[in-house]
């Protein structure tokens, strides 16, 4: 297990990074548009936002995303906040084993069992393999290696393409070179959403012998190749036992209660097989357990759930208190976890 702790000197250097880092004008605007939404005076957020940067590790957009200019000092302990998440990873993701999540091909490999569909690799000399690909499904998706929050990540349509040789160098020109089939989700997310494939993010410790399911965050799509929200995309929580806590929201002060393209009611919403997506989510923890602070993405398909990736960087999926009324958030499920309560 790596040595990083969580304790002043590692804390030090995240705060001397962002303070170098740091957008004055940024801050102002999301500190004029908290106050302007919660009716408070906008220095005295910027003044808040700050202080609680630099001394209770919360990130200026966890102050905005988790309303905090609303939530009391008790409150607020009970959010996780990206600083915090990172620190996790940090100490309990081994830098030895990170690139198995990093690079999606290295990641397909390792989880190839788990994926439950076919994926092939683009190379030089295999255009005939890639048409060949691309025939049989009909409609695939190409991801570049490295990527996050849905960068990289295209569709295609067979139909579309007359000439493969260009469209496999232009593959590979464009660093596309991994291609999935596209996965067939449950009619329950399909109701919400059927032109994108919904995903389901489960934060997850595994501790060495239990798997300890920290939060649960579904995503929707607005028909793109991807439901992040560079993409348009939302997301709402999900209880234990899979139901929507409330309606959807993002980072951009977007609040759905029902799907724009849809209209399915956002806070009716219900995870199917959410038994079994307990039990797959224990099965892929124990692949690489040196890895022990992942969000899974997965999606429930009608046979079952399947996995779409799994970030060692795990981020943060919270409560929004003005949204749903719940003023506490997750973070004492991390800490028992983890050993840290």
């Amino acid at each position: 297990m790596p040595s990083t702790g969580l304790g002043l000197s590692s804390r030090l250097r995240y705060l001397a990074y962002r303070a170098r880092r740091i957008d004055v004008g940024s801050v102002w605007e999301r500190a004029r548009e908290a106050a302007a939404q919660h009716g408070k005076w906008t220095p005295a957020v910027v003044v808040d936002m700050l202080y609680s940067a630099g001394l209770r590790q919360v990130g200026f957009q966890d102050y905005i995303d988790y309303d905090f200019a609303i939530l009391t000092r008790r409150e607020r302990a009970t959010f996780m906040t990206h600083p915090f998440s990172n620190q996790l990873s940090q100490r309990f993701d081994h830098p030895g084993y990170r690139h198995l999540f990093q690079d999606k091909i290295a990641f397909d490999r390792a989880f190839s069992e788990h994926l439950q569909r076919e994926w092939m690799v683009v190379e030089p000399g295999n255009a005939d393999e890639v048409r060949a690909f691309a025939e049989r499904h009909g409609t695939i998706v190409t991801k570049e290696p490295i990527g996050q929050a849905g960068t990289g990540v295209h569709r295609y349509h067979a139909a579309d393409i007359t000439d493969w040789t260009d469209f496999h160098g232009g593959l590979l020109d464009r660093g596309e070179l991994l291609i999935e089939e596209v996965i067939v989700q449950h009619a329950d997310l399909a109701a919400v959403c059927p032109g994108t494939v919904n995903t389901t993010r489960v934060t997850a410790f595994f501790d060495g012998e239990r798997t300890h399911i920290l939060a649960i965050a579904q995503k929707f799509g607005r028909g793109a190749v991807s439901d992040q929200m560079s993409f348009g995309g939302f997301y709402t929580m999900l209880d234990d036992d899979g139901r929507a806590v409330g309606p959807g929201y993002d980072s951009h002060g977007h609040v759905h209660i029902t799907h724009p393209d849809s209209g399915f009611p956002i806070a009716d919403f219900q995870l199917p097989m959410m038994a079994e997506v307990v039990a797959f989510v224990d099965r892929v923890a124990r692949v690489v357990p040196q890895v022990q602070y992942v969000g899974w993405d997965i999606v429930v398909t009608p046979g079952g759930p399947v996995l779409v990736e799994g970030n060692w960087g795990a981020g943060v999926y919270e409560n929004k208190p003005s949204v749903t009324g719940i003023r506490t958030g997750h973070k004492a499920r991390y800490l028992a976890a983890t050993g840290l309560a």
